[in-house]
Order: structure tokens, then C-alpha cells, then sequence
């Protein structure tokens, strides 16, 4: 009599303990995957990059990108996970990613939305139904409304992120050929392998794959384990308290690591009134807080790019600030539900009115914000000679900057020439902020002569000053800029005494560096780097 329980009890502790080890399986294949696409990413050519580049410049195309393929998807984890890797091998700044990961929270909704319409034959379940699947969908939407702008005139987001990343992280221009550190020893000889043998763009895809896939595994069998089989005891036991619903919805999300089957889940509860959409709400935004771990243990694979964190921290900022306006304030609590019951209503009345808000929401005002925005970036090649006492040498800069919010980035290259296949050798992220252009980490001011300021770059601190302001520069190739700023910076050893002055001529219209000469302590030329070349593309 007592020998059964035994026999039943060991079957069950080998299947968890199998369960468990498929699941540590699941998340080694997530970071093999991240690994192997953060490698590749670096070794992709020229044309690739800039095509990247070239697509995430402009906000709004961003936006809808990350939209875009989480809607096609349905993962925002896969989204967000991608971002990290481009962001941590150098191919896209942290400014162009944050808009992907905005949309990518506005189109891993769709999902909800879509389970919603499948109440449409039931006519008394499709009007909670449709509230409850759209709900996420304004959330998210409300939040974007308030935090794009934000981002896009002033950089609230990406300036956030980098100065709490900056605690943790020393910050540097991102250099895409750094050797990636791995998360897993044995994940670097055969990663090599790989990329000596395997076209860089072929193992993005493979890497893609195992991405998506393992984060399919990985969702479904934490999803079996937590299967729900008494709707009732659900809502007992998940929508009685604000606080606590909204702590489950993170923890359990965070588990699955897919806000889709969270927020997915609450969809027929609601429409079969076993619970309210007031009561679901709380987990629904605990949901789209535990999301945000993929990011986190994306960036644990690379930690010693700072890219990476900011990328991650910036992600959790967005549903954090989301979170903060709509869940304390009760007014403010009940505006994104009254907006969910309003096309609940509504759709119930015009059953078209849910497909043609689909339609607009995920495809018609996003293109027509891209089209509206599609001239706001401004591309130019420069290509500069630099001299010194032993060779001549050349390089390229394609900088992509958007008008309206005088931001951007300057893919850097090497030789005079387009070779067509090499990729950027550094990309340094470039802004404008009234009279200070911030290059990477170095800040230069457009002042009046005689403005000095302190500052610290790769060379070590320095002081810099306007040595004054010339109408018009003259280059040696015949190239002339007008209104160009003089900007004399002195670099000290305290430890020696040498030291070094750098000239650099800024031309104030285009914001870019013209003219550089580095000078020894005896006023001798050691180094000249000029324009040579300069094109709109």
C-alpha cells in the first residue's frame, strides 16, 4: 500500500527534472544564437551597414521597423533581442535603436488584438473581448505619444540610459571590429570557425533562426508548466489585489519571456467575464514590465559594451515611465480602459471598425509617418587626407544626420574609395544641443573667441578654447567653408612635460570637423588631416 505513491512520485520528479534541463538547454541555444549574431552583424559588408544605417536614421521608420517585424513575429523578445546585437556589434547607435524598441512594444499587442476578433460570431463576449485585447494595444500606444517626442527633439531616453549605464560601465565610442567577450568558453572557437567558413550573412540568418526558435522553446514549455486548468482559481488567486496582479504579471512574463501569452491569456477570461477588465489591467502592465528581462539577459552575453546596457536600460525606462503614469493615478489609470471599452463598444456596433483599426494602427499611420519624414535626413560623404612625417592616408565619413532633431551618426572608413565590402570601422554617435556638437564622448562649443571649457577625450583631459572665428577657410584642394570656428584644445601629461595642442576648424553650417592639425609643445606640425572631398548623397 505504500510502495504506489513511491512509483507514481518518481516518474514526476524525472519529468520536471527533464523539463528543467530542456529549458536550461533552451537558454543556452538563446545565447549561442545572440552570440553568433552579434559576431556576424560585425563582419556583414559595407552595403549592409549602410543600408541599416541608412533605415534606422529617420525616427519614424524606426518606429514602424520595430512595429513592423514584432507584428509579423508576434515576439517582441525576438525584436528586442535583435536590437541588443546590432547595438552591440556597432551597427546601429543607441539613438536609432530606441525607436525600433517603441515600436516593437506597440506591435507585440497585435497578437491580443487578433485573439480579440476571434470572438467576433459571439456577440455578447465580442465587446469585453475586443476591450481587453486592445487595452495593450493603448497602453503602449499612450506611451509612445508621450515618450517619442521626448526622445526625438531632446534624447530623454537615450540620455537616460547611457548616464545610468555610465554607472556601471566606463563609456566609449562603438568600435565595431571589438572582439566580442563570450558568455560561454566554448562558444568562441566555434563561433570562428564558423565565420571563417560561413558567409557573414548566412549565419545572421542561421543565427535568426536559432534565436526565434529558442525563444519559442523556451516560451512553450515554461507556458506547459504553468497551463491553467480552473479559470476561477485563476482569477482568485491572480486578479484579487492590484499590487499583487501586477507583480505575477511581471513574474510570470519574465519567465515565459513573451508579454504575448500573458496579455493573450487575459483576452478570454475577460470576454467570459471571469474576470473584469478593471481587475486585469494591473497584470496586463506587469506583463509588459516582465518583458523586459530578454534584453537584460541579452546584454549579460556582451557586458562589457556599454551600447548594450544603455539599450537594455532604456527598454525597461519606457515600460517603467508607461507604468508610472497609468498605474498610481487612478484618473489616469482609467483612461486607457475607457479607451479599450470605447472601441469595444464601437466594434461591437460596426464589426469592420476592429479590422480597419488594425489596418490603421499597424501599417496606414506608420507609413504616412514615414513618408511625411522621409527628406528629414541629411547624408554626406566626406572623405579627409591626413599627412604626417612618414606616409599620406586617406579615409571616409558617411555622416547621417536628421535635420530636425540635428542628430545622428558617422560611419568612419577606411581608404579614398568605395570598396563596396568593408565594413565601418568605427560608428560614432553625433548630436547637436544648441552651440555644443557633440562627436562620441568629445563635446565642441560654437561660442564667441575667448570661451574656454574643460573637457576629457581618448587622448586624456584637455582644455579647449575659440581661438576665433574666420569668415572663410581655404582648404589646399580648393574646397572653402564659410563661418568656421577655430577650436584650440591643449592636452597635458602630468606626469611629463610634453604636451600636445590640436587645431580643429569646425564649419558651423554643416557641423563638421574641416580642418585638424596636432601640434607639439614647440609649436612644430606633427600631424594635418583636411577635407579633401565632400558629397550629398
Amino acid at each position: 500500500m505504500e510502495s504506489a505513491p513511491l512509483t507514481e512520485q518518481k516518474p514526476k520528479l524525472w519529468d520536471n527534472l527533464l523539463k528543467a534541463l530542456f529549458i536550461i538547454g533552451a537558454l543556452l541555444l538563446f545565447l549561442f544564437a545572440l552570440d553568433l549574431m552579434i559576431s556576424s552583424l560585425q563582419h556583414l559588408n559595407k552595403s549592409v551597414a549602410e543600408t541599416i544605417l541608412q533605415a534606422t536614421s529617420n525616427p519614424f521608420t524606426g518606429l514602424f521597423i520595430g512595429l513592423l517585424i514584432t507584428a509579423m513575429l508576434q515576439s517582441s523578445s525576438t525584436t528586442t533581442s535583435i536590437v541588443v546585437a546590432l547595438v552591440a556589434s556597432g551597427s546601429i547607435t543607441i539613438e536609432n535603436a530606441i525607436p525600433i524598441i517603441m515600436g516593437a512594444n506597440v506591435g507585440t499587442t497585435i497578437t491580443s488584438t487578433i485573439v480579440s476578433l476571434g470572438f467576433i460570431n459571439k456577440k455578447k463576449e465580442f465587446r469585453r473581448a475586443v476591450a481587453a485585447g486592445t487595452y495593450h494595444d493603448f497602453f503602449n500606444i499612450l506611451t509612445v505619444i508621450i515618450l517619442f517626442p521626448l526622445e526625438y527633439y531632446y534624447g530623454f531616453l537615450s540620455r537616460t540610459s547611457q548616464w545610468i549605464g555610465n554607472y556601471f560601465f566606463t563609456p566609449s565610442t562603438v568600435v565595431t571590429s571589438t572582439k566580442i567577450t563570450h558568455f560561454w568558453p566554448d562558444f568562441g572557437p566555434l563561433i570562428e570557425e564558423l565565420l571563417e567558413f560561413v558567409p557573414s550573412g548566412w549565419l545572421t540568418l542561421i543565427s535568426f533562426v536559432l534565436l526565434f526558435s529558442s525563444i519559442l522553446l523556451f516560451r512553450k514549455m515554461i507556458s506547459n508548466w504553468m497551463l491553467v486548468r480552473s479559470p476561477d482559481h485563476f482569477s482568485r488567486f491572480f486578479f484579487k489585489n492590484y499590487f499583487k496582479s501586477f507583480l505575477l504579471g511581471t513574474l510570470i512574463t519574465s519567465a515565459i519571456r513573451s508579454s504575448t501569452i500573458t496579455t493573450s491569456l487575459v483576452v478570454p477570461l475577460v470576454a467570459k467575464k471571469v474576470t473584469t477588465l478593471r481587475k486585469a489591467a494591473p497584470f496586463i502592465l506587469g506583463a509588459n514590465m516582465g518583458t523586459t528581462i530578454t534584453a537584460f539577459i541579452a546584454v549579460a552575453l556582451n557586458s562589457n559594451t556599454s551600447g548594450g546596457i544603455s539599450i537594455a536600460i532604456a527598454h525597461f525606462l519606457f515600460n517603467f515611465i508607461g507604468v508610472l503614469i497609468f498605474f498610481p493615478i487612478p484618473a489616469l489609470r482609467r483612461f486607457p480602459i475607457e479607451l479599450a471599452e470605447g472601441l469595444g463598444r464601437l466594434t461591437l456596433r460596426y464589426r469592420l471598425v476592429g479590422l480597419v483599426y488594425l489596418l490603421l494602427n499597424f501599417f496606414f499611420i506608420p507609413f504616412s509617418l514615414i513618408y511625411f519624414n522621409q527628406d528629414t535626413i541629411q547624408t554626406l560623404e566626406i572623405v579627409y587626407v591626413q599627412r604626417d612625417s612618414v606616409e599620406t592616408r586617406y579615409h571616409r565619413i558617411i555622416s547621417h544626420i536628421n535635420q530636425r532633431t540635428q542628430s545622428g551618426e558617422w560611419s568612419t572608413y577606411d581608404g579614398r574609395e568605395d570598396s563596396g565590402e568593408q565594413p565601418p570601422l568605427k560608428i560614432y554617435p553625433v548630436s547637436v544641443r544648441n552651440t555644443s556638437l557633440f562627436i562620441g564622448n568629445e563635446m565642441f562649443l560654437f561660442n564667441k573667441p575667448g570661451y574656454c571649457w574643460d573637457g576629457e577625450g581618448v587622448e586624456g583631459k584637455y582644455n579647449a578654447c575659440i581661438e576665433k572665428i574666420e569668415s572663410q577657410v581655404k582648404l589646399q584642394n580648393g574646397l572653402s567653408f564659410d563661418s568656421v570656428y577655430v577650436c584650440r584644445l591643449h592636452y597635458s601629461d602630468q606626469f611629463s612635460r610634453d604636451s600636445t595642442t590640436q587645431l580643429f576648424y569646425l564649419s558651423a553650417p554643416l557641423k563638421i570637423i574641416v580642418k585638424r592639425e596636432v601640434l607639439n609643445s614647440h609649436g612644430q606640425k606633427l600631424f594635418a588631416e583636411e577635407v579633401v572631398s565632400l558629397q550629398s548623397k
